[in-house]
């Protein structure tokens, strides 16, 4: 072992330069041949492009001659209304509204190749929401690029969603609109002062690049989470989506601004009043199901055990009453089959999409309310009979049952518990309810 202030001998000395020479003589040629590479990489690249027989395949360019938006949409609009409803879920007189107002927004500008028209990627879009199809499928009947389609299609939904927000989409704020609200489900529903039932689903999606198990729900899949607000008609009032499918139904409503809004009295809900025939003033409130904490302005039922009669009584009327959320969801996938598939694109595309089909379902709720009723669950003197749209496949829940982990304010037991003797007392009772929960 050499000591310190030992000479080194001269010998060793000058193999350890030599040595030192050819490592840098040899990381020196690795270098360039790997310049050289890449030079060439290049020039074959260069030389590919100079040698590309033409920018658009010969298939894709008959798209006027052959295409569907051209020819098959064209004659459904002609010679077949009701057929080209089924094709995009719409009417034509609704689908050129569509057009005229989101145009602006997703028309291009013309530089060395005219653009995609409007119409061709909105009649592209809605048929990808309405079915579902892949977005190879709709290259080959549009006959339109792949890499095209799914560049346009988060634009147009996007456009749909910003240009209709504010008309379809506006959860009341003052205590007159909640009002109406709540007499809808008063005289629909005979549930009083309930202003919106709460809901959470799940839409499926691949599984995002590096997105770990955040996505990965419970049931097995990855997803983003609907969380909405319906009122008595079906319609959306309130919708937050985008939640990680991992997330519970609770954890996404604790921090959702809708709480924060209840919690704090700042979302405008009308103050206390009597009940129908009552003369004690009682809160307004939303309902949900047992993922939801029981609180002053959200009701939900009592737990399933060893419940008594009266209980059972205050159950099947809320429960039906709650039953708005679930046909309004069984509607929205039964309209926009997308939502019922696996969708092969990023977090954000997903949520973008969503919100789309939640605003064009609100756009036709209040268009034709009564276009897709024969799907809806039924009301027959009390009894509900589910709808048609159980059977085509339905958006699925995003939670366990019980899996709220809060407990129960005083004011919220409180509040249930007037409210199951008022629904069992002559003032709020109905005729069919005794014989509901025997059937049940």
């Amino acid at each position: 072992m050499q000591q310190q202030g030992e000479l080194i001998p001269p010998d060793r000395l000058r193999r350890a330069r030599i040595a030192s020479l050819r490592l840098r003589i040899h990381l020196l040629h690795r270098r360039k041949q790997a310049v050289v590479a890449a030079l060439l990489a290049e020039d074959e690249a260069r030389a590919r492009r100079r040698n590309r027989t033409c920018w658009v395949k010969p298939w894709l360019q008959r798209r006027v001659l052959q295409g569907q938006y051209d020819n098959l949409m064209q004659e459904l609009m002609r010679e077949s209304h009701g057929d080209f409803r089924n094709y995009l879920r719409l009417d034509a007189e609704m689908f050129r509204e569509i057009l005229d107002r989101i145009s602006p927004r997703i028309n291009k500008k013309f530089y060395c190749r005219p653009p995609l028209s409007p119409g061709l990627k909105l009649a592209v879009t809605l048929r990808f929401l309405a079915t579902g199809n892949s977005y190879n499928s709709l290259s080959y009947s549009f006959r339109i690029a792949v890499n095209t389609i799914s560049l346009f299609v988060p634009e147009v939904c996007a456009a749909i969603v910003e240009e209709y927000r504010e008309e379809q989409f506006a959860t009341p704020s003052t205590p007159d609109q909640w009002k109406v609200v709540a007499e809808n489900f008063a005289s629909r529903w005979n549930f009083p002062h309930c202003c919106g039932a709460l809901d959470g689903k799940h839409v499926a999606m691949r599984k995002p690049p590096q997105g770990g198990s955040h996505y990965y729900n419970y049931k097995g899949f990855h997803s983003i989470v609907i969380m909405a607000l319906v009122d008595a008609n079906y319609k959306f009032l309130w919708a937050n989506v985008g939640a990680e499918g991992s997330t519970s139904d609770a954890a996404i409503f604790q921090l959702s601004t809708l709480r924060q809004g209840l919690q704090e009295g700042t979302i405008g809900l009308p103050p206390p009043d009597d009940l129908p025939d009552d003369d004690r003033e009682t809160p307004y409130y939303i309902i949900g199901d047992d993922a939801f904490p029981l609180r002053e302005w959200l009701m939900k039922p009592f737990s399933m055990r060893n419940l008594a009669h009266n209980q059972r009584i205050f159950n099947y009327r809320l429960s039906r009453a709650r039953r708005v959320v679930e046909n309004a969801f069984g509607i929205l996938a039964s309209r926009f089959r997308v939502l019922l598939t696996t969708m092969n694109v990023l977090p954000r595309n997903a949520e973008c999409i969503t919100k789309a089909c939640l605003v064009m379902h609100n756009i036709m709720r209040d268009r034709f309310p009564a276009l897709q009723n024969e799907e809806l669950g039924q009301d027959v003197e009390g009894m509900v009979v589910p709808g048609s749209w159980r059977d085509a496949g339905v958006l699925r829940d995003c939670h366990q049952e019980g899996a709220t982990g809060e407990r129960a304010s005083r004011k919220g037991r409180m509040l249930r518990q007037y409210l199951m003797h008022y629904v069992n007392n002559e003032a709020g009772s109905v005729p069919w309810q005794e014989e509901a929960i025997r059937l049940v």
